[in-house]
């Protein structure tokens, strides 16, 4: 099953007051090997797929991935809308604090997790591939 969406949005504050900033992501997508994980509720050791691609655009970060089992709860769960949050593991490396929060500069990412309650609220998977 392949869905997509957006996993974060630059220029919007999320519920920890962190704003991303377009091109936080380049350096990390740009040094990065091996796909990212996708996860459970960013669970590791609940891991549901893969991210086949990440790249940022005008809006944010948008992602393709795999869901390995379709016929899983996470699957089942996505097809009828119940969930479609998506969020993203990650350490920043520069930032700024302002009297907003922090403006993210530079993040290094780790994984994309299919969530209940995303804290960038627009974060959402937007495509569902029907099988």
């Amino acid at each position: 099953m392949k869905i997509a969406g957006y996993a974060a949005l630059f220029g919007v504050p999320d519920g920890a007051r962190d704003t991303i900033h377009i091109g936080a992501f380049r350096r990390s997508l740009g040094e990065r090997i091996d796909p990212l994980p996708l996860f459970w509720q960013h669970h590791p050791e609940q891991r549901i797929g893969w991210v086949e691609h990440a790249s940022e655009d005008a809006r944010g970060l948008r992602i393709v991935a795999n869901i390995d089992n379709p016929d899983s709860r996470a699957a089942l769960l996505l097809r009828q809308r119940a969930i479609d949050g998506l969020s993203f593991g990650y350490r920043a490396r520069a930032f700024r604090r302002d009297e907003r929060g922090r403006a993210l500069d530079e993040v290094e990412i780790f994984e994309v997790s299919l969530v209940t309650h995303p804290l960038q609220h627009e974060a959402r998977v937007h495509f569902i591939e029907p099988e």
